[in-house]
């Protein structure tokens, strides 16, 4: 007889994907055969599979050990995400069993592009492994991620759901929009007033940039950017604005404020050449500096505003 007891990070799976993924060579007929005959239980009792895993449950298998280990396939071991050499230290908001807040750094990919690339994704498993919070019984059944990305050159905060609960809700929020979030950018000219900006957003993922419509266009997606200037530096002709992502696409931002004629600092897709390269070394100015949680079921964000400041370099500031 072999057990497998449920831990709080990869609860609320239903029993069926549980034994799915802990013993994965073996078919679905074979599982649930095994539940009928009751070679397969939860808490010592006859289960469907259909029944939602809890933190401390356990399911035994009543298998002879050449069956187990046949089942069980070659049992794989956390993956090591060891950061590249030069990858940046990685700065943490804030840290609970069920997420995850930190800082990703300009330059750096939110989730891998290829096979072999390093990402802030990557580095939320490996420190998830490596500080102990994940086991490797626990890493089949659930791998941490990250739930919202910034584009490669955008810097800012970045929320990573630890458990399966914390996943979960995390997307949840970020796709019914029930949280907000504020970027700062450095913008080319005088912005003298804010406003809401609404457009159709069409990407082409080939050439990984993006087009917009005043009107639907087929595949185009409805985006709405709200900005207001905070600070206009005449010498430079830069406005710093601050930007409230009403919603969330691919290369929002940055198509917005060049459709207006006033583009991103440093913006190698959108921007002005020849201003880019006078500030070259500021990068392109746009951070995720601000993100506002309304009450929710992780207490550890509930209500709690998560802030940081813009750059040193950046030639425009708060």
């Amino acid at each position: 007889m072999f057990e497998l007891v449920i831990q709080e990070n990869t609860a609320g799976q239903r029993l069926d994907k549980v034994l799915r993924k802990h013993l994965k060579a073996a078919p679905d007929s074979f599982l649930y055969k095994m539940l009928r005959k009751k070679n397969i239980t939860l808490n010592s009792k006859k289960a469907d599979g259909h029944e939602l895993t809890a933190s401390g449950d356990v399911v035994r298998f009543y298998f002879s050990e050449e069956t187990y280990l046949k089942m069980r396939g070659e049992e794989k071991a956390p993956e090591s995400f060891s950061p590249p050499s030069g990858f940046p230290k990685i700065r943490i908001l804030h840290e609970d069993p069920d997420v995850l807040i930190f800082v990703k750094p300009s330059g750096v990919l939110s989730q891998k592009s290829f096979d072999g690339s390093y990402s802030v994704n990557e580095w939320v498993v490996d420190h998830a492994v490596k500080s102990g919070m994940l086991s490797g019984s626990e890493f089949e059944m659930f791998r941490p991620s990250v739930v919202n990305r910034l584009d490669q050159n955008t810097g800012g905060i970045i929320a990573a759901g630890l458990s399966l609960k914390g996943l979960k809700i995390l997307s949840e929020l970020f796709r019914e929009r029930s949280l907000c979030k504020y970027y700062y950018a450095v913008v080319v000219g005088k912005v003298s007033e804010g406003a809401v900006l609404k457009s159709y957003l069409v990407k082409d993922e080939k050439k990984n940039e993006v087009r917009l419509y005043q009107d639907p266009v087929k595949g185009s997606k409805e985006i709405r950017t709200e900005f207001r200037p905070v600070k206009y530096d005449a010498e430079k002709d830069l406005t710093l604005v601050d930007v409230h992502l009403l919603t969330g696409r691919s290369h929002q931002i940055r198509a917005h404020m060049n459709m207006i004629r006033h583009p991103i600092l440093g913006d190698r897709k959108y921007g002005i050449p020849e201003i880019n390269l006078k500030f070259r070394k500021c990068g392109m100015c746009l951070l995720s500096y601000r993100l506002e949680f309304p009450e929710t079921e992780l207490s550890g964000i509930s209500g709690k505003t998560f802030e940081i400041p813009v750059p040193e370099n950046w030639p425009v500031k708060p």
